[in-house]
C-alpha cells in the first residue's frame, strides 16, 4: 500500500486531538510521544482498511456519475427515419 504522508502540522494537529480526545474521555493525560506513536499505530494498523473504503466509496461514485452520464448521452441522440 502507499504509505499515508501528512505535513508535521496535519500530525501535530492531529496529536493534539488524539491528547484532548484521552484528556476529555477517558480523564487521562497523554504525552506527545505516546500519542504520536498511537496515531502512526493506527496509520499502519487501520489506515489500510479506511483507505480500501474511500476508494471503493470513490468507486461507487464514479460508476454511479457515469450510468448518469451513459443516459444524458442516451437523451441527446436524435431521431433517425428509416427509408
Amino acid at each position: 500500500m502507499i504509505p499515508i504522508n501528512m505535513t508535521r502540522e496535519e500530525k501535530v494537529k492531529i496529536i493534539e486531538r488524539i491528547k484532548t480526545y484521552f484528556e476529555e474521555e477517558h480523564s487521562e493525560a497523554m504525552g506527545n510521544l505516546a500519542a504520536e506513536q498511537l496515531l502512526d499505530f493506527m496509520i499502519k494498523e487501520v489506515g489500510p482498511y479506511m483507505y480500501n473504503r474511500a476508494v471503493y466509496d470513490a468507486r461507487q461514485l464514479v460508476n454511479e456519475r457515469f450510468a448518469q452520464l451513459d443516459e444524458d448521452l442516451y437523451t441527446l441522440e436524435r431521431p433517425t427515419r428509416n427509408r
